[in-house]
């Protein structure tokens, strides 16, 4: 879950550019999840097609492939944002104060460096694609704008775990400060309580705004 929203005295440019980030991380999930939508439309239009009219849909199996790459990959900010990602928090839930802050910031460094070192390779990808000019085996789809999708969502998971990298930092500092635009651990009820908060957008009323609260 995500802190509440900022107020003056907080640190103004970290929370505004935590708005901005927020932003992009919205559309991505939205677009995420429109193409699950989609290929699950065109999925009952191919096996109706295909049982009742012998009329499958074209490179269904090359179009699946590369909507893969879409939903697996352009949610994952917006999912490290929200803290939704698996968490062992059996060591975690027991620490406090610095302690816990210094853990979470190690876990945060270790994850930006894997992430940087997964955004070179995959890039190093999409350029072969696109020199290349590979294309799927069944209707010749271009493969590269799937192969471009993966180095992008991963450079905005990036920038969300240099956010919070400095969050932590922060906490780190000033352990009795409020944590914002970083995931905390929470009990059941509180979690319950803000994803029902996330989902019918009344954050309004718990005091904060989504992209000026965090």
């Amino acid at each position: 879950m995500i802190s509440p929203s900022a107020s003056p005295g907080r640190p103004g440019t970290y929370i505004r550019f935590d708005g901005w980030l927020l932003a992009v991380e919205n559309a991505f999930n939205l677009i995420a999840a429109a193409s699950i939508l989609i290929l699950m439309l065109l999925a009952v239009v191919q096996i109706l097609g295909r049982n009742f009219f012998n009329l499958p849909v074209p490179g269904f199996i090359d179009i699946t492939e590369q909507a893969m790459a879409v939903f697996a990959f352009m949610g994952v900010a917006y999912c490290q944002r929200v803290g939704g990602h698996i968490r062992m928090e059996l060591v975690l839930g027991q620490l406090r104060g610095r302690t816990l802050w210094v853990a979470e910031l190690v876990g945060v460094v270790l994850i930006w460096l894997v992430i940087a070192a997964l955004i070179y390779g995959s890039w190093f990808h999409f350029e072969r694609a696109w020199t290349n000019g590979d294309s799927s085996i069944d209707i010749g789809l271009p493969i590269w704008p799937s192969k471009l999708v993966i180095p992008v969502a991963l450079s905005l998971l990036w920038l969300r775990l240099t956010m919070q990298i400095y969050g932590y930092w922060r906490l780190i500092r000033h352990p009795a400060a409020e944590p914002i635009a970083v995931p905390v651990i929470t009990g059941i009820e509180e979690a319950a309580r803000h994803e029902i908060e996330e989902a019918f957008g009344d954050e309004n009323e718990t005091g904060g705004k989504e992209g000026t609260g965090r």
